[in-house]
């Protein structure tokens, strides 16, 4: 069993003739793998369309039916010792066997630190989800549980280790949930009591100078990915090759959920970019989703969620030339030089360019932030591709002009990029952890809300009374469309198609708060906030990576009309339900029980309805 601290894994980057398995994807399960089993031991790692064990509930540590320590021993022994008993990071700090207060404080420096989180098997950037069981502490004194984390998690190293441990989980009947960095707003990463499949060290990127296969007419540079390869590490590849990749803002990114980029108002969304997948299924088997091979799979697998129809191994996207990119930042605040009605304006000012920026280009990311009564703008940044500071200036100046006559005074910092990846470099913030006391929502606004004055009115106004109420607002304006992902048929939510702004809103309460006021602020936020702004985006949705674990009607929100199509695909893939995920397609049969009713993943996984069994 190997330790939960492990190294990173560097990338090899290699040439390939075209689109062929890495080695970890060679190494499928054979039978002759089992044959030295029992039969009884052998049929629980084995690939077919069966579930030994169907209940209400997902099997729980502490049940009858949890599995033996042999059965463990023998997880851990067929993955050339790959599972890791989960031990939450933070243990460190609390006293017991585990206490050591300089490894404490060196966790505790590094804890809002998205790379510290991402080479983890077990933690997520959304710790609220697991409960806050185990947070970095000064009071060793204080309890640490593993509460919504997985109870054990396998680091696999080839497709055999994926397969085995979804047949694990769908014969023994233990909760399987996936974390690759852990980047989801829901902590879909954790679960109590589960079995993780960590694909974070499935690396390795291949250049593919011209790529051919059937079903596309794409000619162009390719790179196959393995799973475990982050934004930064395929944007840095590729540069190499003077090439650029469609990927995240951040440093990591989530191609099955639809991703958006910098490169968005360009070229689409990172789901548009696929030409294939490699794929383990429900059912153990290990196969390839392409345009000319499981097509219904391929489209789902592009936009319609992780965790829900099986396990990606590796994924082959297209490439461009780089371009050069100029970007800006700049920020402003309330203040004695600066009334709130004129920063509003100011704000305002910036709604009417949404439309012409986006049709430009341009991928902006910005915030208002509130604190005590007064309100800052953080444009970080204002990103414009294949534009020189010329014309990046031209595009601002109306809105830089606007703001001088109200007074508000910024000094913009401009720079100019020779390629995609320096600029993306320079110009994207590091992600953190979320705070631990927050939920977050968001919105795709349409097109529509800026093509009518009234609407568009409606919007401002909405958003500006989450900011009054002391709501951090999060936002990006960009447009995915359709042409500009080159027309693809996939599962991407279709409000992605009209929307010129994905906004968030996140609600915080205090550390001591009692159950009873965090589930009023979550109603409150959930239902009052966030439907303020569904009420000015009626038909529109919802990002599924970035959104609100209690969304109201998710299935349309996160997937729209494709939904249907979805669900069938998931019943007829995973009839048992071996993936789960909250807000994931299908998910509405299962619940988390928490014993205080927060929604989070510290309780037992059962079904909502027995007649489901």
């Amino acid at each position: 069993m190997k330790s939960p601290a492990l190294a990173l894994t560097a990338v090899l980057v290699v040439e390939a003739i075209a689109a062929a398995s890495f080695d970890f994807e060679n190494r499928q399960l054979r039978a002759s793998d089992l044959q030295h089993l029992d039969e009884r031991e052998a049929a629980i790692f084995r690939s077919d369309q069966n579930a030994t064990v169907r209940s209400s509930c997902k099997v729980f540590p502490g049940d009858r039916s949890w599995p033996r320590p042999r059965t463990w021993d023998l997880l851990d022994k067929l993955t050339d010792g790959g599972l890791i008993a989960s031990v939450p990071r933070a243990s460190s700090c609390y006293s017991g066997p585990r206490y050591d207060a300089d490894d404490c404080k060196l966790l505790t420096d590094q804890w809002t630190d998205s790379y510290f989180h991402n080479n983890d098997p077990i933690e997520m950037l959304s710790p609220v989800y697991q409960g806050l069981t185990c947070q970095p502490t000064t009071n060793p004194k204080d309890n640490c549980t593993l509460g919504g984390y997985p109870a054990y998690a396998v680091n696999v190293s080839s497709v055999a280790d994926v397969q085995l441990a979804i047949n694990f989980a769908r014969h023994t009947g233990v909760r399987l949930v996936v974390k690759n960095t852990g980047h989801d707003f829901s902590g879909k990463s954790g679960g109590a009591g589960a079995l993780s499949i960590w694909t974070h060290n499935l690396k390795g990127i291949e250049h593919i100078p011209e790529y051919s296969a059937p079903g596309t007419n794409w000619t162009g540079a390719a790179f196959r990915v393995g799973a475990g390869v982050q934004a930064y590490e395929l944007y840095k590849a590729a540069d190499d090759y003077k090439l650029m990749a469609v990927g995240g803002e951040g440093r990591s990114g989530y191609v099955l959920g639809g991703g958006h980029s910098p490169l968005s108002s360009l070229h689409g969304l990172a789901a548009d970019q696929v030409l294939s997948m490699q794929v383990v299924l429900p059912d153990g088997q290990f196969v390839t989703a392409s345009f000319t091979e499981n097509i219904e799979l391929f489209w789902a697998l592009r936009g319609g969620g992780g965790s829900t129809f099986g396990i990606v191994t590796s994924v082959t996207v297209k490439a461009f030339p780089t371009i050069p990119a100029t970007s800006s930042t700049f920020t402003w605040s309330t203040g004695a030089n600066l009334t709130h009605e004129n920063f509003w304006a100011g704000f305002r000012a910036y709604l009417d360019l949404f439309i012409q920026h986006s049709d430009a280009g341009i991928y902006s990311y910005f915030f208002i932030l509130p604190s005590d009564g007064e309100f800052t703008f953080l444009m970080q940044p204002f990103f414009a591709p294949n534009k020189t500071v010329a014309e990046t200036n031209a595009l601002l100046s109306p809105w830089f002009k606007r703001l001088h006559e109200l007074g508000i005074q910024f000094t913009p910092k401009t720079q100019y990029f020779n390629t995609f990846y320096e600029a993306w470099n320079a110009s994207f913030p590091l992600e953190v952890v979320e705070k631990t006391h927050v939920a977050t929502g968001s919105r795709l606004f349409p097109r529509a809300n800026w093509e009518d004055e009234s609407k568009l009115n409606a919007t401002f106004s909405a958003i500006r009374a989450s900011s009054e109420a002391g709501l951090t607002y999060i936002s990006f304006n960009m447009a995915p469309t359709l042409a500009r992902g080159g027309n693809p048929d996939n599962a991407v939510n279709p409000a992605w198609r009209k929307a010129v702004m994905h906004a968030l809103s996140s609600v915080n309460w205090s550390d001591d708060s009692p159950v009873s006021e965090i589930k009023e602020a979550r109603h409150n936020f959930t239902y009052g906030h966030m439907q303020r702004w569904r009420d000015v985006s009626p038909g529109a949705g919802s990002y599924l990576g970035e959104s609100d674990r209690m969304e109201p009607d998710f299935q349309q929100s996160f997937y729209g009309d494709h939904y249907d199509r979805l669900l069938r695909l998931k019943r007829k893939l995973d009839p048992y339900d071996v993936f789960w995920a909250a807000t994931a397609v299908g998910s509405d049969r299962w619940t988390v029980k928490t014993e205080d009713g927060l929604p989070t993943e510290n309780g037992k996984l059962c079904r909502i309805s027995p007649s489901d069994i």
